[in-house]
């Protein structure tokens, strides 16, 4: 794994040649996708993007549209012809769309953008969406409280209504024990939490390849409900595996998955050449 450049968010994961596969980082900013992208057949460079303010020394940004800018100056040093190859996992997903509406707004092409089981903020979905959703959500809660403790329940049930109505911190504090390293990744992360609250998605003017999982729990239970209307053309397939799980025990399938998205967008490139 070897940075671009001393300043750079870029982070090579996988060497190769044709056009560049770009994976944005999720809240916590770091680094995770490197056992996937070592499992994607696709003779493709990967390049993974970490956060501004991982390594300590800057402040965390904490709006998806700079966040987009801060990764696309460092994504014309190392390729600025394009073609690009896109893709985001959650809170990521956001982050790569914004990029790749302000590349085709500057008539750049697009060759292939990838959603990972990301979705807007509950308070941008539509309003059927977001009562089923809700629902969803009290059910997979409820669940959870029936396995703990009664006092345990209990104060997971107040922490849950103080987050929905803002009363408490975006995400639960790190103790007074931490050290340094885990304060600094807790800042990107409560900024990149921040961001994903605030940040609306725009009509995307193209094509989004849209991955989700079998399990289903805190996400929509159809993709469709949440994106077909932001985007002008939808594609959803379904990998085994929760959420969490397809990027660190389940990737195998998902890596399958991918190389194919991938190798169908080189074949569309090189016909075009």
């Amino acid at each position: 794994m070897s940075t671009l450049s001393g300043v750079s968010p870029l982070v090579l994961v996988k060497e190769g040649e044709g056009p560049p596969i770009v994976i944005a980082h999720g809240l916590a900013g770091t680094v995770q996708v490197s056992k996937l992208a070592a499992s994607i057949d696709a003779p493709n460079p990967i390049y993974a993007i970490q956060a501004k303010g991982v390594d300590g020394a800057e402040e965390p940004l904490q709006r998806v549209e700079d966040m987009a800018s801060y990764y696309m100056d460092a994504i014309n040093d190392c390729c600025p012809d394009g073609p690009f190859i896109f893709m985001g996992y959650s809170f990521g997903g956001l982050v790569a769309l914004e990029m790749a509406q302000r590349l085709q707004e500057k008539g750049k092409k697009i060759l292939l953008l990838i959603l990972l089981d990301a979705y807007p903020h509950p308070q941008f979905l539509r309003l059927p969406t977001r009562m089923t959703l809700f629902v969803q959500r009290m059910k997979a809660h409820g669940q959870q409280m029936l396995q703990m403790p009664a006092g345990a329940g209990w104060a997971y049930f107040l922490k849950g209504v103080k987050r929905r109505l803002r009363l408490g911190p975006v995400h639960e504090p790190l103790p007074a024990s931490s050290s340094a390293r885990e304060r600094i990744l807790d800042n990107v992360k409560d900024k990149a939490y921040r961001a994903y609250i605030d940040y609306q998605p725009r009509f995307y003017e193209g094509k989004v390849s849209f991955v989700t999982t079998e399990t289903k729990t805190f996400f929509p239970a159809d993709p469709a409900s949440a994106w077909k209307h932001l985007v002008a053309d939808l594609e959803v397939e379904v990998v085994p595996g929760d959420h969490l799980n397809i990027m660190t025990t389940q990737f195998v399938s998902l890596a399958a998955l991918l190389a194919r998205y991938i190798h169908r967008a080189d074949s569309q490139f090189a016909a075009l050449r």
